[in-house]
C-alpha cells in the first residue's frame, strides 16, 4: 500500500554538536522503569538493599555490549570493508535482544555467586521488569523505523490498521510505502506476558519457573512475529536465526521447568517466609523487661 507521510524526528535532544537520540531514551527509559519495579520487589521479599541495583550496574552496559556482538556477528557483511567506528554505532539500531538476554543472564549467575544468593531468585524477580523493559524498548525501534513488517495491502489497512493511531501508521510510512508495525505487536505482546508474570506470581510458584515462564511466553510471541518481520537475522539460508533460538528457548526451559519440579521444592515466596520466621524467633527469644 503506498503513502506519504513524514517520519518523527529521531533526534530527542541536540546538545551543540551531540545529538541525544529518541532510540537510547526510550531504552533507558525502560531499563531505569525496570530496575525500580525489580527493587521494589526485592525489597517486598526483604532482600538485601540495592542488590537489584548493584546487579543492574553491570548487567545493563554487558548486556548493551553483547546485544551488539550477537547483531554484529550475525550480520558481519555489512560492516566488513566499512568504517570500523560504525561497529559501536548503537544509535542507528541494530542490537538484538537475544544477546542482551545472553549476557544479562550470564552477568546475573556470575553475580549471584558472589552474592551467595540464588540465581533463580534474582532472575525470578527479573522476570516482569525483563518483558517491561522490553515492552518499552520496542518503541526505540519506532523512532528508527525498524524492526517493522512487510509491506501492508489495502484491505489489511481497511480492515484492521486505519484504526490505529495515525503517529503509528505514518512513522510506517517508509519511503511512500506502508509497512506492518510488527514493533507494536511485540510490545503488546510483551505487556500481555508482563501482566500474566505478575497474576502468575501472585500463586507462588517453584522458584524459577516465573523466569523460564517469562522465556517461553516471550519466545512464543517472537517465533511468530519474527515470521512477519523483514530485518530478521539468518543463521544458514533462509532460516531465521531468532525463530531457531526461540524454538530452543521453549524447549530448554520447559526441560528445566520438569527438571526443577522433581528436584526441588523451593517456592517463590518461602524467602517471606524465613524471614518471618526468624523475626518471631528473635522476639521471641528475647526476655521482657520488667
Amino acid at each position: 500500500m503506498s503513502c506519504s507521510a513524514e517520519p518523527l524526528d529521531r533526534v530527542f535532544l541536540q546538545i551543540g554538536s551531540f545529538p541525544i537520540y529518541w532510540y537510547g531514551v526510550i531504552i533507558a527509559a525502560g531499563a531505569f522503569l525496570a530496575l525500580l519495579l525489580a527493587n521494589r520487589e526485592a525489597s517486598r521479599l526483604g532482600m538485601k538493599k540495592d542488590i537489584m541495583v548493584d546487579l543492574v550496574v553491570f548487567a545493563i552496559p554487558i548486556a548493551i555490549i553483547s546485544a551488539r556482538m550477537y547483531y554484529v556477528i550475525f550480520e558481519w557483511d555489512q560492516y566488513a570493508g566499512g568504517n570500523w567506528t560504525d561497529v559501536f554505532a548503537i544509535w542507528e539500531g541494530g542490537i538484538a535482544i537475544h544477546g542482551a538476554l545472553i549476557g544479562s543472564v550470564l552477568t546475573a549467575i556470575i553475580y549471584a555467586r558472589v552474592k551467595r544468593v540464588s540465581f533463580w531468585q534474582l532472575a525470578d524477580i527479573a522476570a516482569p521488569s525483563l518483558i517491561l523493559g522490553q515492552a518499552i524498548g520496542r518503541w526505540g525501534n519506532f523512532m528508527n523505523q525498524e524492526a517493522h513488517g512487510g509491506p501492508i495491502s489495502a484491505s489489511t489497512y481497511e480492515s484492521f490498521h486505519q484504526y490505529l493511531p495515525d503517529f503509528i501508521m505514518n512513522q510506517m510510512c517508509i519511503d511512500g510505502v506502508m509497512y506492518h508495525p510488527t514493533f507494536l505487536y511485540e510490545s503488546v505482546w510483551n505487556l500481555l506476558v508482563f501482566a500474566l508474570l505478575l497474576l502468575f506470581r501472585r500463586f507462588n510458584p517453584h522458584r524459577g519457573e516465573l523466569f523460564l515462564s517469562y522465556a517461553i511466553m516471550y519466545s512464543v510471541g517472537r517465533f511468530f512475529i519474527e515470521d512477519m518481520r523483514t530485518d530478521s537475522l539468518y543463521v544458514f539460508g533462509e532460516l531465521r536465526q531468532a525463530q531457531v533460538i526461540s524454538i530452543v528457548i521453549i524447549v530448554v526451559a520447559l526441560a528445566l521447568i520438569i527438571y526443577r519440579r522433581k528436584t526441588s521444592h523451593v517456592r517463590y515466596l518461602d524467602i517471606m517466609k524465613r524471614q518471618s520466621q526468624a523475626k518471631k524467633t528473635k522476639t521471641g527469644g528475647k526476655k521482657k523487661k520488667k
